[in-house]
């Protein structure tokens, strides 16, 4: 499902280069779940940017539904990210003027689908985090948890080849934490969704199928979960 090929990054400040990212190698199944681990300086939410398709690396590959999304053009790259990127904030990115329903439907106005088709899917995956009966509430009207609900139902609507949760419990108390992490890997069994979820939480990333860890912008370990069921399928992204 996706595939990273020697990736290196550096930022440049004038004479001055700071090495981010150094040959970074490994891919993920789709219908996979796995972990990408790290303390904050690690380079992990680079290497995120980079996946996601919202920053180019100084060298290397990165394919994600058989496509080097490096080599695409800025505007080839915005309706690739519409089509196979979905993005869980920790933050949650909600719009706050915009009903939760409204908010799920979102990433779908870009596409030739009518109003009644958005809402059918929009209501089916808020029921499928659990919380159909706050469609036509606001966001200022929910719980941080909630409101993360919403947001991972967002990132599914477009039916995404991918979906990137940067430190998506970082904002939750624990018990909330375990509530989100369970709709997660429930969506991946149910709906064979290939997730790349990114946390300084070691606990969190034992809960993935496999754990790929970062330090001082290399790769160091990579972590098979012994406990966690294979994915369904073997395609590469």
């Amino acid at each position: 499902m996706l595939r990273v090929e020697k990736i290196s990054h550096s930022f440049k400040n004038g004479n001055e280069v700071t090495p981010v990212l150094n040959d970074i190698n490994f891919s993920v199944k789709k219908g996979e779940m796995v972990a990408l681990l790290g303390s904050s300086g690690s380079g992990k939410s680079t290497l995120l940017n980079l996946m996601a398709g919202l920053m180019k690396p100084s060298d290397g590959h990165i394919y994600i539904a058989d496509q080097d999304i490096v080599k695409l053009s800025e505007n080839k790259l915005s309706v690739f990210r519409r089509k196979h990127i979905g993005f869980i904030f920790q933050a949650y990115e909600l719009i706050t003027s915009l009903t939760v329903r409204e908010n799920v439907e979102l990433p779908l106005v870009f596409q030739s689908l009518s109003p009644r088709i958005r809402k059918q899917k929009a209501l089916a995956l808020l029921e499928s985090v659990g919380i159909p009966d706050k469609a036509e509430l606001f966001p200022s009207q929910l719980s941080g948890g909630q409101q993360q609900r919403v947001s991972i139902a967002r990132s599914l609507i477009t039916e995404p080849s991918v979906i990137f949760a940067d430190e998506p419990t970082g904002n939750l108390d624990s018990k909330t934490e375990n509530e989100i992490i369970s709709i997660l890997l429930q969506l991946n069994k149910t709906m064979n969704t290939t997730f790349i979820v990114v946390t300084h939480d070691a606990e969190v990333a034992q809960q993935m199928q496999r754990i790929f860890t970062l330090h001082d912008g290399s790769l160091v370990t990579e972590q098979q979960i012994a406990a966690t069921a294979e994915p369904q399928g073997g395609e590469m992204l």
